[in-house]
């Protein structure tokens, strides 16, 4: 069975038709919202611009802030890594003080 949904989602006052997992339908709404949001504080921020300026400061906001998480992620582990290695060779030492002993 084919669990595509159709559904229209409005992005800065314009539709697009999408065919979606149904399980993805929330998240793609509330990312629409979202950019429909930051689109509008830019709207009335800046009456001199235009939407598509607004669209792309929107979408670099928002990729900014992705790398930044993306970033953050990364180096969370890097710690879990250094501890493991630390472990790693003080089990190796323990082993040969007992060893030379």
């Amino acid at each position: 069975m084919d669990d595509k949904l159709s559904i229209r989602v409005n992005v800065a006052d314009r539709y697009y038709p999408l065919k979606v997992e149904r399980e993805n339908e929330e998240k793609i709404r509330k990312a629409a919202r979202m950019i429909n949001e930051k689109v509008l504080q830019y709207r009335q921020r800046y009456s001199d611009k235009d939407i598509q300026d607004f669209l792309a400061m929107a979408a670099l906001q928002y990729v900014i802030k992705l790398t930044e998480n993306e970033d953050k992620l990364n180096n969370d582990h890097i710690p879990d890594a250094i501890r493991g290695l630390i472990r790693k060779i003080d089990s190796a030492l323990e082993g040969e003080s007992d060893s030379v002993l």
